[in-house]
């Protein structure tokens, strides 16, 4: 009976997990089938012309994508683990850690657009870094440290006390040991969570159209202050707002590569964690 019953418990789970593949196969699919005469080397290279969407590409908005990325990658990332590593090294356990861990978690619940609504109020008036680059960056920042947090905290946790016991047995310092043991032994989950966090952030509209994001610029950004072109408000314009009869072809192309850039963060994040897995399994 108790086998029985496991084989229906597994059945379903696989059931289920096929399922969620299927949708996103054929999700990938129907836009490859739309955007298929429009993907060529000419669409991810050339830069993106208005009038004629057909003699044009997105490098532009690849490029924007691209600078989210790496800004989210060197400001909020860093940021998470830091606040992960206090919250779990440093920090007692009192009233105020919990009022910081419930705040976290609220936190990672706030739609997207009030963080840019935040954003406009914070960053764009009141420190007056203006409508760009910088703001869509630290905006977006904010919005996966929850996520990084969370990740990063349960990855802290989940090494073995009596590592950090040993090393301090040693004589080294509180730091060292955080840097030399406990941070490559978490380091797995805390890219899986960033990761995470970052693909939710480079697939956000809202938040980076009341910052700084705009659908046609003529060149790349060149300072942090510019504003820039992003493949998810590029994506939204060509879908429901352009005129030209090819713009839901254009549409479903630049998915397509939004879903690409995303797959690829994901395998690397998944090198990555093998990799350093194998280097704490020795």
């Amino acid at each position: 009976m108790v086998r029985r019953r496991e084989s229906i418990y597994f059945f379903l789970f696989r059931f289920v997990a096929y399922v969620a593949v299927g949708f996103l196969v054929l999700v990938v699919l129907l836009l490859v089938k739309l955007g298929a005469d429009a993907l060529s080397l000419t669409f991810l290279t050339k830069p993106w012309s208005h009038r004629d969407i057909a003699s044009g590409g997105i490098i532009q908005a690849i490029a924007g994508s691209f600078y989210l990325g790496l800004g989210i990658v060197v400001v909020g990332v860093p940021l998470g683990v830091a606040t992960a590593i206090y919250l779990v090294e440093y920090s007692r356990e009192n009233v105020w850690k919990r009022i910081i861990e419930l705040a976290i978690q609220n936190l990672a619940s706030v739609p997207s657009v009030v963080y840019g609504l935040f954003g406009f109020a914070v960053f764009v008036n009141l420190l007056r870094f203006g409508s760009s680059l910088l703001s869509a960056v630290l905006v977006l920042s904010m919005m996966v440290m929850p996520w990084v947090i969370t990740a990063a905290v349960e990855a802290l946790k989940s090494v073995p006390r009596r590592w950090r016991e040993s090393s301090l047995a040693l004589g080294a310092s509180r730091w060292s040991t955080i840097r030399r043991i406990v941070l490559p032994a978490a380091m797995p989950g805390i890219i899986t969570g960033s990761i995470i966090g970052l693909a939710r952030a480079l697939g956000e509209t809202a938040p980076i159209i009341i910052v700084g994001a705009t659908f046609y610029m003529n060149g790349l950004p060149t300072s942090v202050f510019d504003k820039f072109m992003t493949l998810p408000y590029h994506t939204f314009i060509l879908a429901t707002q352009h005129a030209d009869p090819k713009a839901p072809s254009y549409a479903a192309a630049t998915a397509v590569v939004l879903i690409g850039l995303t797959f690829c963060m994901s395998v690397g994040a998944m090198v990555l964690r093998t990799l350093y897995r194998r280097r704490r399994e020795w």
